[in-house]
């Protein structure tokens, strides 16, 4: 765990905690080696004396030395110079995602638009055990907001659509996040009982930024390692991680942690795949190979409108040309519909859905990219 210089050429130090410099440490690292970041920078809360509850015991606040700056121009500074230091280092389908408060989420976005980051979502943390705001002079602060950018425009970054919304029951998911914050036998604590960290993140909001954005074997690096979120979550879901902090004690506590955790079973490491990953295969192929023929009739889910199949991969009915979604949306009148799922054939009595004809090309492609032994 002491400071590390790569040199070009040489291996990156995965699975590793590197002691040092954020900005240093990241600019020692090859370029375009990272395939996602997560970063929870300082907050730079300026908090003006100490918080106390209404039983006047002292509230446990971030006011640590490393959460302070003299200004926010400085504040500002810092900010570019990581963000500048972090793009270098990913991929060129890379992204990142960033975790603030309203305290400086809104510097640190305008940064990374400067910074040539292509944003691609907000996602606010809602947390379900929120700190109640004591003093009772504001709303009690119950989210963090998270950004979610790819390193440039147009990039290929990864995104596990299907994954993300069999984790949320078969619902497509959504940009507020209902989690609690860090409690229980989750939260670290020091050798007095006291949190070894102020902010340490939950495992669950890591868990779902990695499913979402990461594949197996991916590398995350977190240049604010802390007590090592990011590494635990990586290490349990099979992703490598580089850590980076300064704090000695944080470094401690996040080391004791990693060599506590298990890494799931391969098996359990997959994820549903994204369609829009697998092969594109037109309509029209299905009608070529036979597997449909022209005239065939197709018919809606509920059996309540049906269409006729055209030599070129088309359908008509009731007046009505065009695509096998064309054609089910004006059915429906709806702006879209997934064709492939909402028309069925006939065969033997039963209907079953073209979306298997899809499936069995897909795996003679998938079978013929395969090697051969």
């Amino acid at each position: 765990m002491t400071k590390t210089t790569t040199q070009p050429g040489a291996p990156l130090p995965l699975n590793q905690i590197l002691a040092g410099d954020c900005i240093e440490t990241m600019n020692s690292l090859p370029e375009g080696s990272v395939d996602l970041i997560f970063a929870d920078p300082p907050y730079n809360l300026q908090l003006k004396g100490e918080l106390h509850r209404p039983d006047n015991s002292k509230v446990d606040a971030v006011d640590d030395h490393w959460d302070q700056f003299s200004s926010f121009a400085a504040y500002d500074q810092f900010t570019r110079d990581w963000l500048r230091a972090a793009r270098r280092l990913l991929k060129p389908s890379g992204a990142i995602w960033v975790i603030g408060s309203y305290h400086n989420i809104f510097r640190v976005g305008a940064a990374m638009q400067d910074a040539g980051y292509w944003m691609l979502n907000d996602v606010v943390w809602r947390k379900s055990n929120p700190m109640p705001n004591f003093k009772g002079k504001r709303l009690t602060n119950a989210h963090e907001t998270l950004i979610w950018a790819s390193k440039e425009e147009n990039a290929k970054y990864t995104f596990n659509y299907e994954a993300l919304k069999a984790l949320n029951d078969g619902v497509q998911m959504r940009s507020d996040w209902v989690l609690p914050i860090c409690t229980g036998h989750e939260r670290l604590k020091d050798e007095n009982g006291d949190k070894a960290h102020p902010t340490q993140k939950p495992e669950s909001l890591l868990h779902r930024v990695l499913v979402a954005t990461t594949n197996p074997g991916d590398v995350v690096l977190d240049p604010f390692f802390g007590t090592g979120t990011t590494g635990a979550v990586a290490k349990m879901l099979g992703r490598d991680f580089i850590g980076i902090e300064r704090e000695e004690a944080y470094r401690r506590a996040a080391t004791e942690r990693l060599a506590r955790v298990r890494k799931f079973d391969a098996s359990g490491l997959e994820v549903t795949g994204s369609k829009r990953a697998e092969p594109r295969v037109p309509f029209g192929q299905v009608v070529e190979r036979g597997m449909l023929r022209p005239g065939e009739e197709l018919y809606s889910v509920g059996n309540r409108f049906k269409a006729k199949v055209r030599a070129d991969g088309t359908l008509v009915g009731n007046d009505i040309k065009g695509s096998i979604h064309q054609v089910g949306a004006a059915y429906e009148k709806a702006p879209s519909c997934n064709g492939w799922t909402y028309w069925h054939f006939k065969r033997d009595g039963k209907m079953i859905p073209i979306d298997i004809l899809r499936q069995q090309i897909r795996a003679e492609m998938e079978a013929d990219q395969r090697p051969a032994h």
